[in-house]
């Protein structure tokens, strides 16, 4: 992906403020339900513990699996998201062909590795079964305005991945200057840093990739992650969404939310249960 000069430019405060206010406008009131079982199909589900192990990425699928059965109303998520050693696990493990297996990859969190070393670790999370790759944009090398590396880097890895899908993650919370966010533009968080997502950032990030779309063609996916963990937050990155791409990128093919307590809230909600249901 080219980090292109006019993606530079200062950010529009009173746009961002704007579009926030609309998107915080159309949140509709009362009974949400439908359109919370819609954001449900939009969450990748993830487990991103230093404790996560076969056992509890097991029993996660398990669950995953049972859904239909338990909840038949409900829509699938999009994906489980995990670790690339853990990958193999949700392989074997996870029944419903319809949910992507998603793993993180190439030094993830920090990105702060060899990026042979990345490359070596996105294949095999590949050859495990991994259909969907998260890597993380080096942000030291961004933050030194070493664009032609970072360039280099996100071009070789998707060379090497070829058609299978690769989201990469910008931390916004490194990123203080929202015009930075700009010039970045490709996914919210990891969540593994404080802020993680934030609708200002989500609203930047949707407004340069219209723009991109407005200039080449290409839709770019979008995924905020970090801190969505209750229905009114999820129910403002949609309408974000909606309100600056509209209808033709509210699918799971581009966008979606890294989350893991909104699965439960969204569930809760929707059988009337309260935001303490537990099943996931």
């Amino acid at each position: 992906m080219k980090i292109l000069s006019d993606f530079e430019l200062p950010v529009n405060a009173y746009e961002v403020k704007r579009h926030l206010e609309n998107a915080e406008a159309s949140i509709p009131t009362g009974n949400n339900k439908e359109l919370l079982k819609q954001i449900f199909g939009l969450i990748d589900l993830t487990t991103l513990s230093e404790q996560d192990n076969i056992e509890n990425v097991s029993l996660l699928c398990y669950k995953v699996n049972r859904q239909a059965e338990a909840f038949p109303a409900m829509s699938s998520v999009a994906a489980i998201c995990v670790y690339p050693e853990l990958v193999a696990v949700v392989k074997e493990k996870l029944d419903n062909p319809l949910i992507n297996i998603a793993s993180v990859g190439g030094g993830f969190p920090a990105s702060q590795t060899f990026t042979n070393i990345k490359i070596m670790e996105i294949e095999q999370a590949i050859v495990q079964g991994a259909e969907e790759i998260d890597i993380v944009m080096p942000v030291g090398k961004f933050l030194i305005d070493d664009l032609e590396y970072v360039d280099y880097e996100i071009n070789v890895i998707k060379q090497r991945v070829g058609p299978i899908h690769l989201k990469v993650i910008l931390e916004t919370g490194s990123l203080k200057d929202l015009s930075l966010i700009r010039k970045a533009f490709i996914k919210t968080s990891t969540g593994k840093i404080s802020p993680g997502a934030t609708p200002e950032a989500m609203v930047v990030m949707c407004c340069a990739i219209r723009d991109y779309y407005n200039r080449t063609g290409r839709k770019i996916g979008i995924k905020p992650a970090g801190g969505i963990s209750d229905t009114q937050t999820a129910l403002l990155y949609y309408h974000i969404v909606k309100e600056i791409l509209g209808e033709e990128w509210l699918n799971s093919e581009r966008f979606r939310i890294g989350a893991s307590r909104l699965a439960n809230r969204i569930l809760g909600e929707y059988f009337d249960q309260g935001p303490d249901f537990g099943y996931f």
